[in-house]
């Protein structure tokens, strides 16, 4: 039986064993497979479907759109999806609309009970809050505002500077570990994270045009590396091959335990890829005289305010801004000034 087309509300029809739903609500035709053979079953899912597209026509997306439906529009427009799975569990079932930021803090907290702000951050609120910020640019929901969890500044990471490299690649090549040196001159020289200096290949690397072409870990984006010439005259002795790791390392974890042995033969301090690689790269640039635009995009950073914050420092902060009021007042004789407060010192004691 078919519904007349003036009338609202759906029927159920057999079609080949399988129910299907025809008819209209609020002006709009509706005809679907509920993939149901069971009557029972299909009566359930018919009167769930007319709930649904009566709360969309009489209230708007607002009523109807999930977390998990939202979640699959992002993902399915590009969206990055790592974070994602715990997330849309911990929120399955529930109108994106209805979700509140502090939620999203106590949701970090559940998942990730036990670990450390930033991971809360990056795995949590930032993945949850772009799936919600997507839904507000489809009309399904308000845009939201969260306050991330206070991140302290880490320590533990240590810039190497030009001596420490030197001795480190010697003993590295007296080891005969040539791919070890250029791993590790190839992070300090592009800030190259590890993981996607082990996974470049020869044939994302054009030595005659000082480029190699990393894919990014985090975004699943490609990102060019500008090779200085040093950097070249290592990976040229290589013999780069395309589809084969560049510098025969697959496992991020192996060239932190074998830079561990080597910086301990030279009798140096024994430092992670991150501190002589990425974090060198940003501390070295700027101290030699680069812009923090320049550095931020030649080492592939996309947060400013982590990068700010993380290596931005002013040397000497106030001794440079007492030297530019100087230059505003002109010269002032420290002397004289200094007379002049003793003989008024001199002068309340009597």
């Amino acid at each position: 039986m078919r519904a007349k087309p003036h009338q609202q509300g759906l029927v159920l029809r057999l079609v080949k064993g399988v129910y299907h739903v025809d008819g209209t609500i609020g002006g709009q035709r509706i005809r679907r497979s509920l993939k149901a053979r069971d009557e029972q079953t299909a009566l359930k899912l018919k009167a769930a479907l007319e709930t649904r597209l009566w709360n969309r026509h009489q209230h708007g997306e607002e009523a109807v759109r999930t977390f998990e439906e939202a979640a699959a529009s992002y993902m399915k427009q590009g969206g990055e999806r790592r974070f994602l799975p715990p997330v849309i569990k911990h929120f399955k079932g529930r109108l994106v609309a209805s979700i509140k930021p502090a939620e999203l803090r106590a949701m970090a907290n559940i998942i990730y009970a036990g670990k450390a702000p930033a991971t809360k951050n990056r795995q949590a609120i930032i993945p949850a809050r772009a799936v919600i910020m997507h839904a507000h640019d489809m009309g399904w929901c308000g845009a939201i505002t969260v306050k991330q969890f206070d991140v302290p500044k880490s320590r533990k990471h240590k810039a190497v500077d030009r001596a420490w490299l030197e001795k480190f690649m010697a003993e590295a090549d007296k080891s005969k570990l040539p791919h070890l040196s250029a791993i590790v001159l190839f992070m300090h020289h592009t800030g190259a994270r590890v993981s996607e200096a082990v996974r470049l290949t020869g044939d994302h690397v054009d030595l005659g045009r000082r480029v190699a072409m990393l894919e990014w870990t985090k975004t699943e984006e490609w990102s060019p590396r500008i090779l200085t010439a040093e950097l070249v005259g290592r990976m040229s002795g290589l013999g780069l091959k395309d589809d084969e790791p560049v510098f025969g390392y697959t496992d991020p974890k192996s060239v932190n335990r074998v830079m561990k042995r080597v910086a301990k033969r030279a009798g140096i301090e024994p430092l992670t890829t991150h501190s002589a690689g990425r974090h060198s790269f940003a501390t070295n640039a700027l101290k030699a005289g680069s812009d923090i635009k320049d550095a931020m995009e030649a080492g592939g950073w996309k947060s400013a305010k982590l990068f700010m914050e993380t290596y931005v420092h002013a040397d000497k902060a106030g001794q440079n801004v007492a030297a530019r009021f100087d230059a505003q007042t002109g010269p002032i004789d420290i002397n004289e000034a200094g007379a002049r407060l003793e003989r008024r010192r001199k002068a309340r004691k009597t």
